[in-house]
């Protein structure tokens, strides 16, 4: 079994890229450091480190320990933290990623609510696809997620709690030329331009079934960009339609942001699968991330007794 120092010059190595460098980092001289990763590399039976021109690159098998090695440093940290905590309170600093919905929905009220507690806690959010979300969660990158399960994940690793689904609305600037209609069909959209998440997407990919659905083409005139920002500033210059998570578009067009956009009134209901709230089985979240997951599911349950 590798020992702490051990991983901690393996992490180092990794990062500085030179064995010398490395052994200043953790405070050990060079030969020793030279020493310790021969032993690990005996310990393990595989190399984990090759020697190139820019200095040592970590191996197929150095890449696997290293993976391991983060996340196990990272825990020992947490439990430092854990008993600071306890010590002075909540606090500490965690890390959680969401899709966008339920960041809108869920996510700020649950902050909120936790901040008023613990005032010092570092709390940290990423918005971001599922697969980038459960891919930092699966390397110890983040405490827990909002996000769907994909094929290639094992839904084994996670302690899955399901949330729900998102309907998705089709935002545009206030002034379009369909803002005024009663009802407009899907059909109607085809002749517009469009602004969509990339290809994948959850979203996007409920957007094309719905035509599909009604055996029509999918838009052809469309701009690919993952980023909210960027799609607001096109939607404002141009007659473009978005397809967007209606808590998105609701926080935009109500009070107190009142942007100027408008949601348009399509008669077909799109629906984006479920999101569930997930964090891994083998990681043991602190008090801190604890307590803003129940305030998550907390803020569900408020939802669902509407």
């Amino acid at each position: 079994m590798l020992k702490p120092a051990q991983l901690r010059l393996l992490q180092a190595i990794a990062e500085q890229g030179q064995i010398q460098l490395a052994a200043e980092h953790v405070g050990m001289t060079q030969p020793a450091a030279s020493r310790m990763l021969a032993e690990m590399e005996r310990q393990l039976g595989a190399v984990l480190f090759l020697r190139q021109s820019r200095g040592l690159v970590p191996t197929e098998f150095g890449h696997v320990v290293l993976q391991r090695t983060n996340v196990i440093l990272r825990e020992m940290t947490s439990i430092v933290s854990d008993l600071q905590n306890l010590r002075d309170g909540l606090g500490g600093s965690i890390r959680i990623g969401s899709v966008t919905g339920p960041a809108v929905n869920y996510l700020v009220s649950a902050i909120r609510e936790v901040k008023q507690i613990a005032p010092k806690a570092n709390i940290t959010v990423d918005v971001m696809p599922s697969r980038d979300l459960v891919t930092h969660l699966v390397a110890g990158d983040m405490d827990f997620v909002l996000a769907r399960i994909l094929p290639e994940f094992d839904s084994r690793d996670f302690e899955i709690i399901p949330m729900r689904d998102e309907e998705v609305s089709f935002l545009v600037r206030a002034d379009h030329p369909l803002v005024r209609a009663p009802v407009v069909t899907l059909i109607e959209l085809l002749g517009y331009e469009w602004i969509m998440q990339q290809r994948g997407s959850p979203i996007r990919e409920a957007t094309l079934a719905a035509f599909a659905s009604l055996r029509v083409s999918e838009p052809e005139n469309v701009v690919n960009s993952p980023s909210t920002l960027l799609t607001l500033a096109y939607l404002s210059q141009t007659d473009a339609i978005a397809p967007l998570s209606t808590e998105v578009t609701e926080l935009l067009i109500k009070p107190p942001i009142s942007a100027r956009f408008a949601v348009l009134p399509v008669a077909h209901e799109v629906r984006v699968t479920p999101y569930c709230l997930l964090h891994l089985r083998r990681r043991q979240l602190s008090a801190l991330a604890l307590r803003l997951r129940e305030s998550v599911i907390a803020q569900l349950s408020k939802d669902q007794s509407r």
